[in-house]
């Protein structure tokens, strides 16, 4: 694409950031209305003081009223669920648009939506990782959307505020991701961790982490009075971890487990430190690196994290316990996959795109 062309999309951004601060009003649309992610997407940003749904798109077999797949959204006067028609999404009706689809879709729209000057959120992973190589490995296409994936910023608030504030598209994070990745960046950032000692991540997440689409395995009967590990070494959040904390995939180690529940994530993850601390140092080096993170919560000494504290909402809680004798540390993460491990965490990064407080509609 020539140089122009690129000028003329940057500037199309711009213009867009400017209209937007003008009218006081985000204008978006969210593609894949009618899975569990896009539900409490609409839910949220119908909480919003500035922003306005305008369009819903879903791979449906015709329009419908967007309470028939969420009927908590009956009377919330929102437009009718359509097709998935990207081409007619333009920046003179739609300002920022969330893509909550497959992988494969997002991957082949998002080029032409910037094209167009519309800013993108993509819940899916199809950004998230910058080696265009592994999506063959872990996601099975080939990534040839190289100039989109090159200008993506990983939509991770706490790490990379700076910039996803001048972002025309963000990779929101996976939610397995965010509660490794939140829960180890203190340390591993600071040097704590002894790397070399391997680090070891047990999650459990609730049964919507997996989506809305019918499988075998999450029939209820599969699920109830049930609790099962899956993906053993090959889970697809495994490489956005290993990327954001600049880890080697020899010294890491996660696994994955379903829990009869709707909603949450709880990751227990084993470690040793590199040199010997006390848990009052540890706990000061997490409160010292989430002091400006408004939906953190580092817990006191004595106390942890549970999923309970963290369904339906939008914090991260993190908590830490020490073995003084061997320096053996381990950190417990909660969030709730829909709400901080999605939608939640893509409306803290738009509110960071547009200009609003990180935790507007999310508290």
């Amino acid at each position: 694409m020539s140089r122009r062309a690129t000028t003329l999309e940057t500037e199309a951004a711009t213009r867009t950031t400017a209209e937007v601060g003008a009218q006081g009003t985000v204008r978006v649309a969210v593609a894949g209305a009618t899975g569990y992610a896009g539900g409490e997407l609409i839910a949220l940003l119908l909480r919003h003081p500035f922003v306005r749904v305008a369009r819903l798109l879903a791979d449906i077999p015709e329009p419908l009223p967007i309470e028939r797949a969420h009927t908590a959204l009956r009377g919330k006067a929102l437009p009718v669920c359509e097709l998935p028609c990207f081409e007619d999404l333009a920046a003179a009706e739609v300002d920022l648009v969330f893509l909550a689809t497959p992988h494969k879709v997002a991957h082949d729209v998002v080029p032409a939506l910037l094209h167009r000057g519309l800013r993108v959120i993509d819940l899916s992973a199809a950004f998230r990782l910058k080696d265009s190589r592994a999506y063959a490995r872990w996601y099975g296409f080939e990534h040839l959307a190289g100039r989109a994936l090159a200008e993506a910023v990983y939509g991770s608030p706490e790490l990379n505020a700076a910039e996803i504030r001048g972002a025309r598209l963000v990779a929101n994070p996976g939610c397995y991701a965010t509660s490794i990745i939140l829960a180890l960046a203190p340390l591993v950032r600071a040097g704590w961790a002894d790397r070399a000692a391997g680090i070891v991540c047990d999650a459990k997440s609730g049964a919507s982490g997996a989506g809305r689409s019918p499988s075998d395995g999450l029939h209820f009967p599969e699920v109830n009075e049930n609790l099962r590990a899956y993906s053993l070494f090959n889970h697809r959040h495994v490489p956005e971890m290993l990327q954001a904390l600049e880890l080697a995939e020899e010294n890491f180690i996660f696994t994955p487990h379903l829990l009869p529940i709707n909603r949450g994530i709880l990751s227990t993850i084993y470690l040793r430190l590199a040199a010997h601390r006390t848990l009052e140092e540890v706990i000061a080096l997490y409160r010292d690196f989430y002091a400006c993170a408004p939906l953190v919560r580092v817990y006191d000494q004595g106390q942890l994290p549970e999923i309970q504290a963290v369904a339906r909402t939008n914090f991260f809680d993190v908590g830490l316990a020490l073995d003084s004798a061997t320096d053996h540390l381990i950190v417990i993460s909660a969030l709730d996959n829909l709400g901080k491990g999605a939608a939640g965490q893509a409306v803290q990064n738009m509110n960071l795109m547009f200009g609003f407080d990180e935790e507007t509609a999310l508290v």
